[in-house]
């Protein structure tokens, strides 16, 4: 298991390979359709993801009785509705780790590999055990316009486990499964793929 720890420095995410078990500590930012249109159309994000992390979650966070905000559930969010525009996110905000569940298309990781970024694939289903590496929420944008789960939150996250799914040298696991996978489906059903 390998600690990246924030800011998440480019050297460290290129010596990341697929298959990498990891844990993240430090500002994690959320962000799914809403925030990403809201990229594409030009709109400012208030945050600054050089060096930083991107989770593709709608979180479900409630206010305590003292008015904090308490993280119930934060589970990653399916990443491939992004695809049009995680390339150019990538590109000009300097993001190093991109986490979510079921994978990227090939210009996603083509951006990883030119720009020195990782895709972690986290645990689907366990939402609640997510939540437990939240210790503490940090702040939030587009609450008022995108609502709780497409705004962006901060989390100040603590040994958070994900796999390297996508590495800066051009791998994905995903296309490896795919091909491992067509592979034996022709050798057990005769089928092509």
């Amino acid at each position: 298991m390998k600690d990246l720890v924030y800011p998440f420095r480019e050297s460290d995410v290129r010596a990341l390979v697929a298959g990498d078990a990891v844990r993240v500590t430090g500002l994690v930012y959320t962000g799914r359709d809403r925030f990403h249109k809201h990229f594409a159309d030009g709109g400012a994000l208030g945050v600054d993801f050089r060096d930083g992390a991107l989770y593709h979650c709608g979180p479900v966070v409630v206010k305590n009785a003292d008015g904090a905000w308490r993280v119930v559930a934060a589970g990653p969010t399916t990443s491939v509705r992004e695809n049009p525009y995680e390339p150019a996110f990538i590109e000009k905000t300097g993001v190093r780790l991109i986490v979510g569940k079921g994978g990227m298309d090939a210009n996603v990781l083509a951006a990883c590999k030119r720009f020195g970024c990782v895709y972690l694939q986290a645990v689907g289903g366990a939402a609640a055990l997510a939540a437990k590496c939240v210790k503490r929420v940090a702040g939030v944008r587009f609450l008022e316009e995108f609502g709780a789960a497409e705004a962006c939150w901060a989390f100040e996250m603590v040994d958070f486990p994900c796999v390297v799914a996508m590495d800066a040298h051009g791998t994905s696991l995903f296309d490896a499964v795919r091909a491992n996978s067509g592979v034996a489906l022709t050798r057990v059903a005769g089928v092509q793929v």
